[in-house]
Protein backbone atom coordinates (compact mmCIF):
# COMPACT_ATOMS: atom_id res chain seq x y z
CA UNK A 1 0.00 0.00 0.00
CA UNK A 2 1.31 3.76 -0.51
CA UNK A 3 2.24 5.26 2.20
CA UNK A 4 -0.11 8.02 3.77
CA UNK A 5 1.57 10.84 2.71
CA UNK A 6 2.43 9.95 -1.00
CA UNK A 7 -0.73 9.71 -1.48
CA UNK A 8 -1.15 13.49 -1.34
CA UNK A 9 1.82 14.63 -3.06
CA UNK A 10 1.69 16.18 -6.19
CA UNK A 11 4.95 16.87 -6.78
CA UNK A 12 5.61 16.41 -11.03
CA UNK A 13 1.82 17.30 -11.52
CA UNK A 14 0.56 19.93 -13.51
CA UNK A 15 -2.50 21.60 -12.37
CA UNK A 16 -4.58 24.44 -13.89
CA UNK A 17 -6.90 26.86 -11.78
CA UNK A 18 -9.43 29.20 -13.51
CA UNK A 19 -10.40 31.90 -10.77
CA UNK A 20 -7.17 31.93 -9.48
CA UNK A 21 -6.30 35.21 -8.48
CA UNK A 22 -8.87 35.26 -5.36
CA UNK A 23 -10.88 33.85 -2.77
CA UNK A 24 -11.35 30.04 -3.14
CA UNK A 25 -9.58 29.81 -6.24
CA UNK A 26 -6.43 31.47 -4.61
CA UNK A 27 -7.03 29.36 -1.62
CA UNK A 28 -7.21 26.10 -3.92
CA UNK A 29 -4.09 27.45 -6.20
CA UNK A 30 -1.65 28.12 -2.95
CA UNK A 31 -2.67 24.53 -1.64
CA UNK A 32 -1.92 22.32 -4.98
CA UNK A 33 0.63 24.62 -5.01
CA UNK A 34 2.23 23.59 -1.78
CA UNK A 35 1.47 19.66 -1.98
CA UNK A 36 3.83 20.03 -4.71
CA UNK A 37 1.87 20.98 -7.95
CA UNK A 38 2.75 23.67 -10.64
CA UNK A 39 0.09 26.27 -11.66
CA UNK A 40 -0.96 27.41 -14.80
CA UNK A 41 -3.61 30.29 -13.45
CA UNK A 42 -6.38 31.47 -15.66
CA UNK A 43 -8.30 34.69 -15.24
CA UNK A 44 -9.24 37.62 -16.70
CA UNK A 45 -7.65 39.78 -14.10
CA UNK A 46 -4.16 38.22 -14.40
CA UNK A 47 -1.01 40.41 -15.24
CA UNK A 48 1.39 38.67 -17.30
CA UNK A 49 3.75 38.05 -13.94
CA UNK A 50 0.97 36.64 -12.18
CA UNK A 51 0.61 39.00 -9.47
CA UNK A 52 0.47 37.75 -5.58
CA UNK A 53 -1.07 35.01 -6.55
CA UNK A 54 2.34 33.64 -8.32
CA UNK A 55 4.56 35.04 -5.71
CA UNK A 56 2.43 32.85 -2.75
CA UNK A 57 2.99 29.81 -5.77
CA UNK A 58 6.49 30.50 -6.59
CA UNK A 59 7.28 31.00 -2.61
CA UNK A 60 6.38 27.48 -2.14
CA UNK A 61 8.81 26.68 -4.30
CA UNK A 62 6.54 25.90 -7.75
CA UNK A 63 6.49 27.17 -11.36
CA UNK A 64 3.48 29.46 -11.88
CA UNK A 65 2.13 30.18 -15.91
CA UNK A 66 -0.27 33.42 -16.10
CA UNK A 67 -2.90 32.73 -19.03
CA UNK A 68 -5.48 35.52 -18.83
CA UNK A 69 -8.30 34.55 -20.54
CA UNK A 70 -11.54 36.26 -20.60
CA UNK A 71 -14.18 33.16 -19.65
CA UNK A 72 -16.97 35.20 -20.62
CA UNK A 73 -15.99 35.06 -24.24
CA UNK A 74 -16.74 32.36 -26.04
CA UNK A 75 -13.81 32.64 -28.66
CA UNK A 76 -11.34 33.11 -25.56
CA UNK A 77 -12.42 29.90 -24.56
CA UNK A 78 -12.12 28.15 -27.12
CA UNK A 79 -8.58 29.38 -27.97
CA UNK A 80 -7.60 28.75 -24.04
CA UNK A 81 -9.24 24.97 -24.32
CA UNK A 82 -6.91 24.30 -27.73
CA UNK A 83 -3.66 25.84 -25.68
CA UNK A 84 -3.98 23.66 -22.83
CA UNK A 85 -4.91 20.57 -24.42
CA UNK A 86 -1.67 20.40 -26.61
CA UNK A 87 0.22 21.94 -23.76
CA UNK A 88 3.53 19.42 -23.03
CA UNK A 89 3.99 18.66 -20.05
CA UNK A 90 0.28 18.05 -20.56
CA UNK A 91 -2.57 19.16 -17.78
CA UNK A 92 -2.71 16.87 -15.04
CA UNK A 93 -5.00 18.27 -12.87
CA UNK A 94 -8.02 20.91 -14.19
CA UNK A 95 -9.61 22.97 -11.74
CA UNK A 96 -12.40 24.58 -12.85
CA UNK A 97 -13.40 27.12 -10.32
CA UNK A 98 -14.10 30.74 -11.98
CA UNK A 99 -17.44 31.82 -11.86
CA UNK A 100 -19.99 34.86 -11.62
CA UNK A 101 -23.49 35.63 -10.34
CA UNK A 102 -25.78 38.52 -11.28
CA UNK A 103 -28.97 38.61 -8.30
CA UNK A 104 -32.13 39.76 -9.41
CA UNK A 105 -35.54 38.68 -8.88
CA UNK A 106 -36.62 36.20 -11.86
CA UNK A 107 -39.06 38.33 -13.39
CA UNK A 108 -36.41 40.95 -14.20
CA UNK A 109 -33.07 38.81 -14.46
CA UNK A 110 -32.47 39.45 -18.19
CA UNK A 111 -31.76 37.86 -20.83
CA UNK A 112 -28.06 39.18 -21.22
CA UNK A 113 -27.57 38.13 -17.08
CA UNK A 114 -28.35 34.67 -18.41
CA UNK A 115 -26.51 34.62 -21.06
CA UNK A 116 -23.36 36.13 -19.21
CA UNK A 117 -23.72 33.48 -16.05
CA UNK A 118 -24.25 30.41 -17.63
CA UNK A 119 -21.74 31.00 -19.85
CA UNK A 120 -18.46 31.31 -17.65
CA UNK A 121 -20.45 29.60 -15.08
CA UNK A 122 -21.44 26.19 -17.29
CA UNK A 123 -20.39 26.25 -20.62
CA UNK A 124 -16.80 27.66 -20.19
CA UNK A 125 -16.03 24.96 -17.69
CA UNK A 126 -17.63 22.63 -20.07
CA UNK A 127 -15.46 23.52 -23.02
CA UNK A 128 -11.80 23.27 -21.12
CA UNK A 129 -13.16 19.53 -19.92
CA UNK A 130 -14.20 18.55 -22.80
CA UNK A 131 -10.78 19.50 -24.38
CA UNK A 132 -8.07 18.59 -21.85
CA UNK A 133 -10.50 15.78 -20.42
CA UNK A 134 -9.94 13.98 -24.33
CA UNK A 135 -5.92 14.90 -23.50
CA UNK A 136 -6.59 12.73 -20.34
CA UNK A 137 -8.42 10.20 -21.66
CA UNK A 138 -5.45 9.08 -24.62
CA UNK A 139 -3.18 9.23 -21.29
CA UNK A 140 -5.37 7.25 -19.28
CA UNK A 141 -5.06 9.63 -15.92
CA UNK A 142 -6.20 13.00 -14.95
CA UNK A 143 -8.21 15.01 -12.67
CA UNK A 144 -10.85 17.16 -12.95
CA UNK A 145 -12.96 19.52 -10.40
CA UNK A 146 -15.88 21.46 -10.71
CA UNK A 147 -16.87 24.61 -8.26
CA UNK A 148 -20.10 23.62 -7.41
CA UNK A 149 -22.50 25.22 -5.03
CA UNK A 150 -24.70 24.76 -1.89
CA UNK A 151 -27.34 25.97 -5.16
CA UNK A 152 -26.18 22.59 -6.85
CA UNK A 153 -28.49 21.32 -4.37
CA UNK A 154 -31.34 24.71 -3.35
CA UNK A 155 -33.08 26.59 -5.65
CA UNK A 156 -31.87 30.28 -3.88
CA UNK A 157 -33.07 33.22 -4.07
CA UNK A 158 -32.99 36.32 -6.79
CA UNK A 159 -30.33 33.95 -8.34
CA UNK A 160 -31.99 31.83 -10.92
CA UNK A 161 -28.99 31.84 -13.34
CA UNK A 162 -26.47 31.00 -11.23
CA UNK A 163 -28.98 28.24 -9.70
CA UNK A 164 -29.20 27.28 -12.96
CA UNK A 165 -25.91 26.88 -13.86
CA UNK A 166 -24.44 25.19 -11.07
CA UNK A 167 -27.19 22.70 -11.09
CA UNK A 168 -25.74 22.07 -14.47
CA UNK A 169 -22.44 21.81 -13.14
CA UNK A 170 -23.71 18.63 -10.60
CA UNK A 171 -24.88 17.34 -13.65
CA UNK A 172 -22.06 17.59 -15.69
CA UNK A 173 -19.90 15.93 -12.90
CA UNK A 174 -21.54 12.96 -12.95
CA UNK A 175 -22.20 12.75 -16.90
CA UNK A 176 -18.62 13.04 -17.39
CA UNK A 177 -17.56 10.76 -14.44
CA UNK A 178 -19.74 7.77 -16.03
CA UNK A 179 -17.95 8.25 -19.20
CA UNK A 180 -14.37 9.07 -18.05
CA UNK A 181 -13.91 6.88 -14.80
CA UNK A 182 -13.21 3.82 -17.13
CA UNK A 183 -10.17 5.73 -18.11
CA UNK A 184 -8.50 6.69 -15.23
CA UNK A 185 -9.46 9.81 -14.88
CA UNK A 186 -11.64 11.25 -12.07
CA UNK A 187 -14.51 13.85 -12.06
CA UNK A 188 -15.74 15.46 -9.34
CA UNK A 189 -16.91 18.25 -7.79
CA UNK A 190 -16.92 20.50 -4.50
CA UNK A 191 -19.92 22.07 -3.59
CA UNK A 192 -18.55 25.05 -0.94
CA UNK A 193 -20.98 26.28 1.65
CA UNK A 194 -20.96 29.96 2.61
CA UNK A 195 -17.52 31.56 1.89
CA UNK A 196 -16.89 34.59 2.83
CA UNK A 197 -16.05 36.22 -0.57
CA UNK A 198 -16.23 38.91 -2.87
CA UNK A 199 -19.15 36.98 -4.26
CA UNK A 200 -21.43 36.63 -1.01
CA UNK A 201 -20.35 40.32 0.30
CA UNK A 202 -24.15 41.15 -0.06
CA UNK A 203 -25.24 38.74 1.94
CA UNK A 204 -22.81 39.46 4.72
CA UNK A 205 -23.87 43.45 4.59
CA UNK A 206 -27.07 42.69 5.10
CA UNK A 207 -27.87 41.66 8.63
CA UNK A 208 -30.72 40.31 8.39
CA UNK A 209 -29.15 37.60 6.08
CA UNK A 210 -25.65 37.47 7.09
CA UNK A 211 -27.60 36.50 10.69
CA UNK A 212 -30.21 34.09 9.54
CA UNK A 213 -27.66 32.40 7.13
CA UNK A 214 -24.67 31.94 10.28
CA UNK A 215 -27.63 30.72 12.54
CA UNK A 216 -28.40 28.07 10.13
CA UNK A 217 -24.84 26.58 10.09
CA UNK A 218 -24.16 23.81 12.86
CA UNK A 219 -20.71 25.81 12.58
CA UNK A 220 -21.69 28.83 13.98
CA UNK A 221 -19.54 31.00 11.16
CA UNK A 222 -19.09 31.69 7.52
CA UNK A 223 -16.37 29.30 5.45
CA UNK A 224 -13.02 30.91 4.99
CA UNK A 225 -11.36 29.90 0.94
CA UNK A 226 -8.67 28.43 3.36
CA UNK A 227 -11.59 25.41 4.03
CA UNK A 228 -11.44 24.33 0.99
CA UNK A 229 -7.50 23.42 0.83
CA UNK A 230 -7.69 19.99 2.07
CA UNK A 231 -10.09 18.69 -0.05
CA UNK A 232 -8.66 19.91 -2.97
CA UNK A 233 -5.97 18.48 -2.63
CA UNK A 234 -7.86 15.30 -1.67
CA UNK A 235 -9.57 15.04 -4.97
CA UNK A 236 -6.36 16.28 -7.44
CA UNK A 237 -3.93 13.47 -5.79
CA UNK A 238 -4.26 9.62 -5.62
CA UNK A 239 -6.08 9.66 -2.40
CA UNK A 240 -9.22 10.10 -4.95
CA UNK A 241 -8.60 7.51 -7.59
CA UNK A 242 -11.20 5.50 -6.34
CA UNK A 243 -13.75 8.90 -6.07
CA UNK A 244 -15.92 9.63 -8.84
CA UNK A 245 -19.03 11.51 -9.72
CA UNK A 246 -19.15 13.29 -6.24
CA UNK A 247 -20.41 16.45 -5.42
CA UNK A 248 -18.55 17.24 -2.08
CA UNK A 249 -20.41 19.60 0.11
CA UNK A 250 -17.52 21.81 2.32
CA UNK A 251 -20.83 23.82 4.29
CA UNK A 252 -19.98 24.02 7.93
CA UNK A 253 -23.07 21.55 7.72
CA UNK A 254 -25.52 23.55 6.07
CA UNK A 255 -27.07 20.75 4.50
CA UNK A 256 -27.17 18.33 7.48
CA UNK A 257 -29.57 21.07 9.18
Amino acid sequence: MTGLPELFDLRGKVAVVTGCTRGIGRAMTEALAMAGADIVGVSASLTDDGGEVAKAVRSAGRTFTADPADLSDAGAVDALAARLAERNPPIDILVNNAGVIRRAPATRHSDDDWAYVLGVDLSAPFVLSRAIGAAMVGRGAGKIIFTASMLSFQGGVNVVSYAAAKSGLAGLTRALANEWAPHGVNVNAIAPGYIATDNTQALRDDPDRNRGIVDRIPAGRWGRPADLAGVTVLLASAASDYINGAIIPVDGGWLAR
